[in-house]
């Protein structure tokens, strides 16, 4: 078995563009978390899924995200912390912690694939930032290791420029009755966020509203998936592709599988099911997570729905209780 820090590095050089095995590293990850998180540990063992058992990443147990609301999920002491991020806790009393020994490997993370998505054009213009700075925000820390810059609203100028918000900061932007006319080569990237917020858009009104407000054409915005819990994000192929575009694909170092709740295994091609995602840079905390947002898969991508109703699933929707330790 490998050092954690040698593992830390080889899953660094892999995001970094580095050939690896995503199966063998994910296997090392298992291995090394099951050692060292003892509520996943005796998760795992409750599931009889332990290293020696499993042969494939498909078979890692996967973690249900409402666990970081109740547990400090670290492979490490949680008072040795560098960092907390917090979910927003609007729909349950208490919020998520997602802790990191570490950014060294969300960090690595967050630039190829924002560029690859946001720019493959390779194009270069300014960053500007419509979310508020928060220390234990997930998607406040990105947007600050862009490079991006907060403002509070738009002006006019004559260069291109790339905005990044929530879905919900760009409505109440627009609610303003903002009318600009970016420079033509102007994107933005938006991250849903009308959780809890009294007042909602479709998806395809909203993006008529960059175009009528801001001169940004439907084919230059890009939806970010992410999750406070996760240390990667995930992309619509949009920009990549030339035409708007739903489908998202995992960068080489996660996955995303689309589960059918009712039997915990892979949903037909065509039927939805929900997100399990996994990825290699939360190495010190979980790197499988059952999420509760509901997809399709799409081809070798997938198409996310939103949240799933409100019952919960038999199959893979596991309590906290069971991550506790006996």
């Amino acid at each position: 078995m490998k050092t954690a820090l040698q593992l830390q590095h080889r899953i660094a050089a892999f995001i970094g563009g580095a050939r690896d095995d995503f199966d063998a590293l994910a296997l090392e990850v298992f291995t090394f978390q099951f050692e060292r998180n003892t509520a996943y540990r005796a998760f795992c063992e409750r599931k009889e899924r332990t290293p020696d058992r499993v042969a494939h990443w498909t078979e890692i147990p996967a973690v249900p995200a409402s666990a970081f609301k109740q547990l400090a999920l670290t492979c490490f002491p949680p008072d040795d912390a560098v960092v907390e991020f917090h979910t927003s806790g609007t729909t349950q009393a208490c919020s998520g912690r997602h802790l990191f020994k570490t950014l060294e490997l969300y960090d690595a993370a967050i630039t190829p694939n924002f560029n690859a998505h946001l720019f493959p054009d390779g194009a270069r213009m300014p960053l500007l930032s419509l979310v508020p700075d928060d220390p234990h925000s997930s998607l406040a820390y990105m947007i600050r290791k862009l490079g991006a810059r907060c403002i509070e609203r738009l002006e006019p100028g004559n260069e291109p420029v790339c905005v990044l918000g929530t879905a919900f900061n760009f409505l109440k932007l627009f609610d303003e009755g903002i009318q600009l006319q970016l420079p033509a080569g102007s994107r933005a990237m938006e991250t849903g966020g009308f959780k809890g917020r009294a007042r909602e858009v479709t998806k395809p009104a909203l993006y008529e509203m960059f175009e009528k407000h801001l001169g940004i054409p439907p084919t230059h915005v890009v939806n970010e998936y992410g999750m406070t819990e996760l240390s990667t994000q995930f992309y619509d192929a949009t920009m990549r592709v030339g035409h708007r575009s739903d489908v998202k694909h995992a960068p080489p170092w996660a996955r995303v599988r689309v589960i059918d709740p009712q039997t915990d295994e892979e949903a037909r091609p065509g039927v939805p099911g929900l997100f399990r995602i996994y990825d290699l840079a939360n190495l010190w905390s979980v790197m499988c997570l059952q999420t509760e947002d509901l997809g399709v898969a799409d081809g070798d991508g997938f198409v996310l729905f939103g949240r799933a109703p409100g019952s919960s699933p038999r199959g893979c929707s596991l309590n906290a209780e069971a991550l506790s330790v006996a």
